[in-house]
């Protein structure tokens, strides 16, 4: 027997709801299983960098060069660890945000040098730029070595962040910027009110990813002889020779830094998705 036209559309709906179910929960496992990962991670590490040092306290035999010691030492490095994060993600975002729209600019005199700019900047290491910054030019130009830091996170950082913010503009549509201008606005009004902050949706997960790899890359400052993290964990080990401990505390300590870090982003991504 054929199926009637209520018994179709009922087939259809259900057979629609299915689907639609079908895209949904993987999703939705997909973000509980993340959110699971993360909590699991953050609490190994917390329980790690917590049970280690207290269990040496409370330790009746007296012993030094262990990790109550190396956390006490431990939040000078955090503190220099973070600035020069946070600083050199504002100086990139900055020279991203000048380099990308340089880029898409219509006049070749602008477009050639920041394109050269990226090119150059990308081809060279991190690490030597840092080295070319402070000990090269320092022959000429004397800067203290947290300002060659950032002055090296901005300039290698920007030249991949100025691609984000030509991808983000060019990813609002065109008629966007025509129906600003046709409202009065000149191109820095349609530019900072209406196109930009479109564009946060694509630009803002980007940006903290490459916030994240900073963080981490923070590790090479130690050659300028910034008391970051791993500077304090690298002249700890030195003088007691202890090095499996400290690296292990270490690396749990930026483990935790950038798990907490990664979810910041996860929340700005958020805001900027509701918003948008």
């Amino acid at each position: 027997m054929g199926l009637g036209s209520g018994g179709s559309s009922s087939l259809t709906r259900l057979l629609i709801t299915y689907s639609l179910m079908s895209e949904i929960v993987p999703k939705h496992k997909k973000i509980n299983t993340q959110t699971g990962a993360w909590n699991i991670a953050v609490l190994i590490s917390v329980v790690f960098l917590i049970y280690l040092p207290s269990k040496e306290a409370l330790s009746t035999s007296e012993q030094s060069g262990g990790y109550l010691e190396l956390l006490s030492l431990l939040p000078a490095g955090i503190f220099y660890t973070l600035l020069v994060t946070f600083l050199g993600s504002a100086a990139a975002i900055l020279v991203g945000l000048l380099v990308g729209l340089g880029k898409l600019s219509k006049n070749p005199a602008i477009r050639l040098p920041v394109s050269f700019y990226t090119e150059l900047l990308r081809g060279v290491p991190l690490l030597v730029l840092l080295f070319y910054i402070y000990y090269a030019l320092g022959e000429f130009i004397h800067m203290p070595a947290l300002v060659a830091a950032v002055a090296g996170f901005g300039f290698s950082y920007g030249a991949y962040m100025a691609d984000i913010f030509r991808a983000g503009i060019e990813a609002i549509p065109k008629e966007q910027g025509e129906a600003a201008r046709s409202l009065g606005m000149n191109e820095k009004q349609a530019l900072t009110q209406i196109i930009l902050p479109q564009s946060m949706r694509t630009i803002i997960p980007a940006i903290g990813n490459q916030t994240l790899g900073m963080l981490k890359d923070t590790s090479l400052v130690s050659v300028l002889a910034i008391s970051d993290i791993l500077r304090v964990g690298n002249e700890y080990a030195t003088k007691h020779f202890n090095f499996f401990e400290t690296y292990t505390y270490v690396a749990l300590t930026y483990l935790l830094l950038t798990l907490l870090l990664s979810r910041v982003v996860h929340k700005l991504e958020s805001h900027y998705r509701v918003v948008g």
